[in-house]
């Protein structure tokens, strides 16, 4: 038989992992604490879990293991357009985390010789999966700011087929001011691009429903917007996303996707997490005070230089510290604290971290650890 590399194809031959944080059992393998004992700041995720009546719901459906789940998960696309108003299931399409939906999005639209856009840095699964349909990316830097240039991103959109956007941005906990991000998406309407917005993190951001652009998905017919069940909600193990967009990319997407792509446990959790409004709201409050404390308690490292963040995480530039990032990762492993290296995001050096907000002991380990790896 010939080699199994002679038989692959050659845009998956090239393909490269996409490194990512909340690596916790290669930490645990490195450091020699368990995965329980590492406290994870490198996955920036609901600090308190999920839901209570989510994580019931899910003993409750456990009967239901025996079948095939709703392949087209219309209980919680029902449950998702109730809660956004405006829209019908029609416009919605469920995912395996909304990872998936970054990969079928690409997959669907992405025709022989077309590009994608995106801004550098910014979360690396959008060009994996522009690169494993075989097609190009094109990247246009952040301005010095870690802002979208608008109008040299317009220049670089002429010719491509989709733009990837992030709001607020991974890693760099920025948002998009509205009327940019508006003028980027009409501006692709008129040439016929499409525009994938990733709202994964705009639920931890202040005044979240009118910085969305959910509410303005029938304005806008080549929007698609994502968001996810993994970060304010917890259910990040469960794998769990969903877009919202205009009822004819939705039914390209559901003609795509494969079958039974989210299990039942997971459409039973998100759609009673979504309902439970009281957890939500102790999270938010949880954030906005830990946020605030953990901005001035960063403020005072003085080899740390961040602007605050909009999301609920900090992006720290290290490079006054003398360290790299990968070194002070090492060094705040070894205190059982894991961090995450931003140095493999296109577009930053090795002197960028990104750490989440936790609760408020979690964060005062934080502190403690930046303290002791500093003066090392």
């Amino acid at each position: 038989m010939k080699p199994i590399e002679s038989l692959t194809k050659d845009n998956i031959k090239n393909l490269k992992p996409c490194q990512h944080g909340a690596e916790v059992h290669g930490a645990a393998q490195e450091s020699g604490y368990t995965p329980h004992e590492i406290l994870d700041f490198s996955s920036s995720v609901n600090p308190l879990g999920p839901s209570k009546k989510a994580l019931d719901a899910i003993q409750g459906a456990f009967n239901e293991i025996v079948a095939y789940p709703d392949s087209n998960s219309t209980t919680l696309r029902e449950t998702i357009a109730k809660h956004f108003n405006a829209i019908t299931k029609d416009n919605i399409i469920v995912g395996n985390g909304s990872t998936e939906l970054m990969y079928l999005f690409a997959e669907t639209f992405l025709k022989r010789g077309e590009k994608a856009l995106m801004t550098a840095p910014t979360f690396g699964e959008y060009e994996r999966a522009v690169r494993k349909t075989g097609e190009s990316v094109k990247f246009v830097k952040l301005d010095k700011n870690f802002q979208v240039d608008v109008e040299a991103f317009k220049r670089e959109m002429t010719g491509c087929k989709l733009v990837f956007l992030c709001n607020p941005n991974n890693p760099t906990s920025k948002l998009i001011p509205k009327n940019n991000l508006t003028n980027i998406i009409e501006s692709a309407l008129s040439q016929d691009i499409l525009v994938f917005l990733d709202e994964d993190f705009l639920e931890f951001v202040d005044d979240e429903k009118n910085v969305s652009l959910i509410p303005q998905i029938n304005k806008y017919p080549n929007l698609f917007v994502l968001r996810s069940f993994t970060k304010i909600f917890g259910l990040t193990g469960l794998r769990v996303g969903y877009g919202i967009t205009s009822k004819e990319i939705a039914e390209v997407l559901h003609c795509a996707k494969i079958p039974w792509n989210v299990n039942c446990l997971a459409q039973t959790a998100a759609a009673v997490a979504l309902k439970d409004e009281a957890h939500l709201q102790i999270t938010l409050d949880l954030i906005k005070q830990e946020k605030t404390w953990l901005q001035t308690q960063l403020g005072n490292i003085f080899s740390f230089r961040f602007s605050p963040p909009d999301a609920n995480f900090f992006f720290i530039d290290i490079e006054k510290t003398g360290l790299t990032a990968n070194a002070l990762k090492h060094l705040m492993l070894k205190q059982g604290i894991l961090i995450r290296d931003c140095s493999n995001f296109v577009g930053l050096n090795e002197f960028y971290i990104r750490v989440a907000v936790k609760t408020h002991d979690q964060n005062m380990r934080l502190i403690e650890a930046f303290k002791q790896a500093l003066t090392v």
